[in-house]
């Protein structure tokens, strides 16, 4: 019988949620995500020095101040991972603009454009990025204008069905409900564990999805963020599903049946109720929702936090 990992591979692209390189390798995804987090993670690994010290070269060359070297060097971190990425899979690698500009289009569209250009000057075509931007009103507006000028957006630290609307109203290429984070939540507020079927956060992208291919939307759902092997499986048939190298590895070695648990033809003939979702009714709605207000934030400072973290690591390289 194929292995678990192969199986779910015929119904569902599978995503490498990680910035290191060797595991992208070992597993060859169709895509590749990564996040200040992961990024900070790789960076502090033997193996990937020579990526930190091209950064700080191209940092120093091209900051315009010194005080702007530290942001330029975490900047082109991002971009040279993503870079090592697309020498190994076939298809598209997420980079997330900086979680501290979360509620600022205007300069979330202009770090965008930095992105695809850093990338195109290094001969990568904008087909193969996805800009990876927070699920905030101001962050969808800003997927929204990069969407009409051909650039794809990731828009991630999605909790919500609002959220996950005004995204596909924004016509936006993808977005990542995060599972394991809205289970942490129900988890710490009822104070006990979720059986995979009944995992509040494989319910939450099963109704996104439900509602997506049942309106017709185009934009595709990838699960993100999983505690568990139970909760991946549970969303067999998602568009694509973005899974750590540790449960990539759990999966591989896993022989056991898998069953598609989402179908487009189902989610078709399901009764929906469509919700209209504008920039009041979006606020009222995440206000209401005490888990998608909680992570969101939560998410937002711990990207922030991360890149602070990366600073901290290039600053005493910097000086030496």
């Amino acid at each position: 019988m194929p292995t678990a990992l192969e199986q779910l591979r015929e119904m569902t692209a599978i995503v490498a949620d990680t910035g290191d390189i060797a595991q992208i390798k070992k597993y060859v995804p169709q895509d590749a995500t990564t996040n200040p987090s992961l990024v900070a993670k790789a960076a502090k690994m033997k193996d990937y020095e020579a990526v930190i010290t091209d950064s700080l070269a191209y940092a120093k060359k091209n900051a315009k101040s010194q005080d702007q070297i530290l942001d330029e060097a975490v900047f082109r971190l991002s971009i040279e991972f993503g870079l090592k990425i697309l020498e190994i899979i076939p298809g598209r690698v997420s980079t997330e603009v900086n979680a501290n500009l979360s509620f600022d289009t205007k300069a979330t569209v202009e770090t965008a454009h930095r992105i695809i250009e850093a990338y195109k000057v290094a001969g990568i075509s904008k087909d193969r990025i996805l800009v990876k931007i927070a699920s905030t009103w101001e962050g969808i507006r800003a997927a929204e204008i990069l969407e009409k000028e051909g650039i794809h957006c990731n828009l991630t630290l999605l909790f919500g069905l609002h959220q996950a609307i005004a995204c596909a109203e924004a016509k936006v290429t993808l977005i990542s409900p995060f599972v394991g984070r809205i289970m942490d939540w129900h988890k710490k507020k009822e104070g006990r564990d979720f059986a995979p079927a009944e995992d509040p956060g494989v319910l939450s992208v099963r109704r996104i999805y439900e509602y997506y291919k049942h309106f017709g939307y185009e934009t595709e759902v990838m699960g993100a963020s999983f505690r568990n092997v139970g909760e991946i499986l549970e969303l067999a048939g998602c568009d694509l599903l973005t899974i750590s190298p540790d449960l990539l590895g759990e999966l591989q070695k896993l022989d056991q049946n898998v069953e598609r648990k989402l179908d487009p033809a189902a989610a078709k003939a399901a009764k929906v109720e469509r919700i209209d979702v504008d920039e009041a009714k979006f606020r009222a709605m995440h206000e209401e929702d005490r888990m998608a207000n909680d992570k969101l934030a939560e998410g937002i400072d711990g990207f922030t936090k991360a890149l602070e973290e990366t600073k901290a690591q290039l600053q005493p390289l910097l000086s030496a």
